[in-house]
């Protein structure tokens, strides 16, 4: 093999190869690519651009996972807020009802309306204090929705203290019209005899009679004119089987020859409630009901009693 240069000035130079020599050549202008290959592999990556790429995949994941937490979040918020408009469409609805139910009460009660005032915001008032939280340093200020619960909680609380007192009003008039005295202790019969002297139908002589008689058939209801403890249920001289009832206020009732008693010594007894069944136990004549009526341990005229209208 003969290779020629040439140089600048046009002079030249021959060079012959053998067999070996091509060979080496060869090999060097073959290897010279396949190295220069190599080695740009080989060479060093910049940090750069690997902290570039690896910031990039982190950052891309952290946003994807704070875009499902900002999801849930927003899903979570929207449930919520269903559930507050649920539930403040509840307390309008029960504050309506109270409404209603102490108007009722007012009108059947015969109270002051303008006492209770149903239907109106409760009169609030004082001087204004700071609360917690509630300085300039704290600026925050509640969603709408927090007012209008706290207004229809105050709203709620303003009506249960309202009722809760009609509530008292009504138990102590129901309390005073128990133990009202009113009426006569039978449900069928007709007066047989009154209060004050008459004629004995034992001995013939006038006698005083510290009660009236209520005559009717045998075995029908004798019932209590008021609400009461009993204090006496059994055979009682002169009176047969009797019942004493204690009314309070220094009133105590008796209901004498009974054919049974109903009640037991100690029972709480109701007004118009049945005690004993008529009859003609003790000195009696015949069926009928003997009623007294004492105040302070003293008989007094039961027919004013009888008389009274029931409050």
């Amino acid at each position: 093999m003969k290779i020629i240069l040439v140089n600048e000035r046009g002079g030249t130079r021959s060079f012959r190869f053998g067999r070996l020599s091509k060979a080496l050549l060869g090999l060097c202008l073959i290897g010279m690519p396949v190295g220069a290959f190599l080695v740009g592999v080989n060479l060093p990556v910049a940090e750069s651009d690997v902290f570039d790429s690896r910031t990039a995949k982190a950052w891309g994941k952290a946003l994807r996972k704070q875009q499902v937490e900002i999801d849930e979040a927003d899903q979570q918020a929207r449930e919520q807020l269903t559930a507050l408009t649920v539930k403040m469409a509840e307390m309008q609805a029960r504050l309506t009802r109270l409404d209603a139910l102490g108007e009722r009460l007012v009108t059947v009660a015969k109270l002051d309306e303008n006492e209770f005032q149903f239907g109106t915001a409760p009169a609030l008032g004082g001087p204004e204090e700071p609360g917690e939280g509630s300085s300039a340093e704290f600026p925050f200020q509640q969603p709408d929705f927090m007012g209008a619960f706290e207004d229809l909680s105050e709203q709620i609380e303003d009506r249960q203290l309202q009722l809760s007192t009609i509530e008292s009003v009504l138990a102590n008039q129901q309390l005073q019209d128990e133990q009202f005295l009113a009426g006569r202790p039978i449900s069928r019969g007709w007066m047989s005899s009154r209060y004050g002297y008459r004629t004995d139908p034992f001995s013939g002589r006038r006698s005083w009679h510290k009660g009236v008689d209520f005559a009717g058939k045998d075995g029908s209801d004798v019932v209590a004119v008021a609400a009461g403890v009993v204090t006496w249920a059994e055979d009682r001289y002169g009176y047969g089987n009797l019942v004493e009832i204690n009314h309070g206020n220094g009133y105590k009732t008796r209901y004498g020859h009974n054919r049974d008693i109903k009640v037991e010594l100690g029972e709480v007894v109701k007004k118009g409630q049945v005690i004993a069944l008529m009859g003609s136990s003790g000195r009696s004549t015949g069926p009928h009901v003997h009623f007294e009526v004492y105040k302070n341990d003293r008989p007094v005229d039961p027919a004013s009693y009888i008389r009274r209208n029931g409050r």
